[in-house]
């Protein structure tokens, strides 16, 4: 008995120093955040057009390919695993499988069961025609997709460039969907269309209660083409947009609002733009490029791993080549740098953010545009390897209370030990308050939440821990 347990032991440890091995995978280059070294890597090669990278609930990374597969890809041993290559898909140009997004629908259920949702938005042929949908699909673990995709909303016209689209999951549990102009650059500002806009859905595909104009799922109007959405744990959003030969735009999302296009491109600097602007409640961006550099996805980095870049959005771009750090001020309201980093790997087109703070890049030189190297298309991995996660410095263990539980305004958290920041999460995993606690005890703001269950995450030196707090 005891030598089995020695040969287990001995094979868990090789297993586990096989995965370490593979994480430390050959570096391509490095570069210098302030005073960090951060080092870049190939997790997996071989890929076509990557469109889109996210992390799951199931803490593997999600990709799609624009030809029209879905895949998990081991984060340890870069590992690429089918789930699904869609067979509708139309690739032409710039259409195929485009934006994704992964969750949990019931992350707290007891007893729990691996079950998340995949909603990917791609186009179809219908009739000879070219169109775009949004569907949902079941993953099981084990096990794989269960039952065929549910269709949430279909039939946009779409046309082989300028069809967006990138998906978000916000934390009011709503989806935001963009969509091109498709070329038909007059409808982006006609509310009857679903061109050029950027759309919010219930999970079922619905029109949420709250969206700017009822029974409509339009959000924002007035977009050329965008394909970056974040939403930060304050709440704020951004988009990333192509412009036409001038104009790459950087905007803040705000429900309701016109972003101008094909009216006004860029900033509201012209005579005419101006006028249209005052009269049509114009949101003018918070930074342009001309010329152009091709803006696709974009993130946010809030982690101690690469202390230059917290607080900042970080974007991938694609006829320029390179990665690039747009600061926030304190406001949220203007960009005030812009700094380039990771140049000589392409186009990039895909972006995302771990929980242990490495920043995965997917490369898009097989679209047509590009000059792909022999292994390309490859997911990049950005991190800092000299960092220690706080849990493994840890020597005891964080503990703390929440009360009142259920809560409704307030609840307070009580810390044994002193923690550097605190977190409300919504079940999809996304922060939706934070806080930097003095002392020992710390009031949690939760006006403006909906209710339900939410989780309470303290992290600190002594490691971190969560706890789950009903909003009433």
């Amino acid at each position: 008995m005891m030598k089995t347990l020695r040969l287990l032991a001995t094979l868990l440890l090789l297993g586990a120093l096989a995965k370490q091995a593979a994480a430390q995978a050959p570096t391509l280059t490095t570069f210098a955040v302030g005073s960090t070294t951060v080092t870049a890597s190939a997790l997996a090669s071989n890929l076509t057009t990557i469109w889109e990278l996210a992390w799951g609930p199931d803490n593997f990374l999600w990709m799609t390919e624009r030809g029209g597969r879905i895949s998990r890809v081991d984060p340890a041993t870069g590992q690429v695993l089918p789930v699904v290559t869609i067979p509708d898909v139309t690739e032409n140009n710039e259409s195929g499988l485009l934006g994704m997004v992964v969750m949990e629908p019931c992350p707290m259920c007891v007893p729990p069961f691996a079950t998340y949702w995949v909603f990917v938005v791609y186009n179809y042929t219908d009739q000879g025609v070219l169109k775009e949908k949004l569907v949902r699909y079941t993953y099981r673990s084990p096990g794989g997709l269960f039952g065929p995709p549910l269709v949430l909303l279909d039939n946009i016209p779409a046309t082989t460039t300028h069809s967006g689209s990138r998906l978000l999951l916000l934390a009011d549990r709503t989806l935001l969907m963009s969509t091109g102009d498709a070329q038909l650059q007059p409808q982006a500002q006609n509310l009857a269309s679903l061109n050029g806009k950027i759309l919010r859905l219930n999970l079922d595909g619905t029109v949420p209660a709250d969206n700017p104009t009822a029974g409509s799922r339009v959000y924002t109007f007035g977009h050329r083409n965008p394909q970056g959405l974040v939403q930060l744990p304050n709440g704020r959003i951004y988009s990333s947009e192509h412009g036409p030969n001038n104009d790459d735009e950087i905007n803040k999302i705000e429900a309701g609002r016109n972003y101008g296009w094909p009216n006004v491109e860029g900033y509201c600097n012209l005579p005419a733009e101006a006028s249209f602007c005052t009269a049509n409640n114009v949101r003018e961006p918070l930074t342009t490029w001309t010329p152009t550099i091709a803006p696709a996805g974009l993130t946010y980095y809030n982690h101690p791993a690469i202390p230059g870049w917290q607080g900042s959005l970080l974007l991938a771009v694609l006829k320029d080549h390179k990665l690039t750090q747009l600061t926030l001020d304190a406001t949220g309201l203007s960009i005030p740098t812009r700094t380039d980093f990771l140049t000589g790997f392409g186009r990039l087109r895909a972006i995302c953010v771990s929980p242990a703070g490495r920043v995965y890049v997917g490369t898009s030189n097989r679209d047509g545009r590009g000059t792909p190297a022999a292994t390309d298309d490859r997911i990049l991995v950005l991190e800092n390897r000299a960092y220690l996660p706080t849990a493994t410095r840890a020597a005891t263990k964080l503990h703390f209370d929440v009360f009142p539980n259920p809560a409704h305004q307030q609840a307070t958290v009580q810390l044994a030990v002193p923690a550097t920041q605190l977190r409300v999460l919504d079940l999809a995993g996304r922060a939706v308050r934070l806080a930097s606690p003095i002392g020992l005890r710390t009031t949690l703001d939760l006006a403006g939440l909906r209710p339900g269950l939410y989780l309470v995450q303290a992290e600190g030196a002594a490691g971190r821990a969560t706890r789950r707090l009903v909003v009433e």
